[in-house]
């Protein structure tokens, strides 16, 4: 009956060190990806909040006008139907505005 229980145990130790490597295994530890320099190509565009999947971009933070210095690196950060994660330079907050509205990567 002690063999047993020992046995039991160590199934058990087993599993768990099982389930903690897998879980660990597919942690991330990527380095944050520094904005690449673009402007506001568009006369004017909506820069928004967040970005809901259900019902698109909210919460409007404020319009950029055409120059209008921001961050976005393609490939790196997210873009949802067209509306791309977007860093102000201005005053240094992150949003969403559309894509089309990026341009001039690398311009300053």
């Amino acid at each position: 009956m002690v063999v047993m229980n020992t046995t039991h145990r160590a199934g058990v130790a087993l599993a768990v060190t099982a389930v903690l490597s897998l879980s660990t295994a597919g942690v991330a530890n990527a380095e944050p990806t520094v904005p690449q320099h673009a402007v506001i190509v568009c006369d004017s565009a909506s820069f928004y909040a967040n970005y809901d999947s259900a019902s698109g971009p909210v919460g409007l933070k404020r319009i950029l006008l055409r120059g209008d210095k921001v961050g976005h690196t393609r490939g790196a950060h997210p873009v949802y139907n067209g509306w791309a994660a977007t860093f102000d330079f201005g005053p240094n907050d992150w949003g969403f505005v559309r894509q089309e509205c990026l341009g001039g990567f690398g311009s300053w």
